[in-house]
């Protein structure tokens, strides 16, 4: 008898996640000081714990950064950004709030998006009494997170409620209707094989009338303009790279400020497991960018 993506899923996060949210040991930033709180945000599907990571101090209100882990919408891992949420506090000069949103099977679309949303629209809206500056908002995230990162830019134009200065999109899945088997690597043996990547569709998206909706599939929607400056990370080796790419040229198209980098020789989650080189030239363009958009 085939076993269900459910139990897949939670055999994933059993099994599986502490392995799949390792970092390597050379992108640790241990040498920056690590200054965080905790806080909980209610949202319309639960509360939420956050970690926020403070900048070296300033005479004002530093902008803030809104930061969501990957994981495939199944690991429930936000420890895994440390590094890169210390490097930007550090380096950017701004808050950065962490993220621990709802993960599948437990908590599938579209607890994770309603979240993510919430959170980001309570960060913006919250500034005086938690010593940051709402209205200078940048998001961001990585694979799955990068998604919800688009989910969350695509709610906030439709609903006119706030305007972030940057989206980062980092190796992110765009479709999830196409099969992930016609998703190819220039490499025999990608980071991301057809299967897992089926197991995490089928436990986010239960419901396959939801594959293509917007906020699920971004790359598949043709409504982009007034969607916020974007970011755009693809790596060469990435079975995800081509949506990446095609989204990058999309938001372009419609008149959306896009710098799009595509790293060459690396593959998916290469910012958290290596090349180091490579993964610390793209986690030092993310805060550039950040700190270019936030600051002037």
């Amino acid at each position: 008898m085939p076993i269900s993506p459910r139990i897949q899923a939670r055999g994933i996060q059993l099994l599986l996640g502490g392995m799949m949210a390792r970092v390597h040991k050379d992108l640790r930033f241990t040498d920056i000081p690590k200054r965080t709180e905790s806080l909980r945000v209610e949202t319309g599907a639960g509360p939420v714990t956050c970690t926020v990571y403070r900048p070296p101090a300033t005479g004002t209100p530093a902008p803030v950064y809104v930061n969501f882990h990957g994981g495939g919408f199944v690991v429930g891992r936000p420890e895994q950004d440390d590094h890169i949420c210390r490097y930007i506090a550090a380096t950017a000069g701004c808050v950065v709030i962490n993220v621990d949103y709802a993960v599948a099977p437990q908590r599938p679309y579209p607890a994770p998006v309603t979240q993510a949303y919430d959170v980001t629209a309570w960060v913006v809206e919250n500034g005086p009494a938690n010593n940051w500056d709402g209205s200078r908002l940048a998001v961001g995230g990585h694979s799955a997170g990068a998604n919800l990162t688009a989910a969350v830019c695509r709610t906030a134009r439709d609903r006119g409620t706030f305007s972030p200065r940057l989206q980062i999109i980092d190796s992110a899945p765009l479709d999830q209707l196409s099969d992930p088997a016609t998703k190819l690597s220039p490499i025999a043996k990608p980071l991301l094989s057809p299967h897992l990547m089926r197991v995490f569709t089928a436990a986010y998206l239960p419901d396959p009338a939801d594959r293509a909706h917007p906020l699920v599939s971004p790359g598949l929607a043709d409504d982009l303009a007034g969607l916020p400056p974007a970011l755009v990370i693809t790596a060469e080796n990435d079975r995800l790279r081509d949506e990446g790419d095609a989204y990058a040229k999309a938001l372009d198209a419609a008149g959306v400020p896009v710098t799009h980098r595509v790293f060459e020789d690396v593959d998916h989650y290469f910012t958290h497991t290596g090349p180091v080189p490579a993964g610390k030239e793209a986690i030092e363009l993310m805060a550039n960018a950040l700190r270019t958009a936030l600051t002037t």
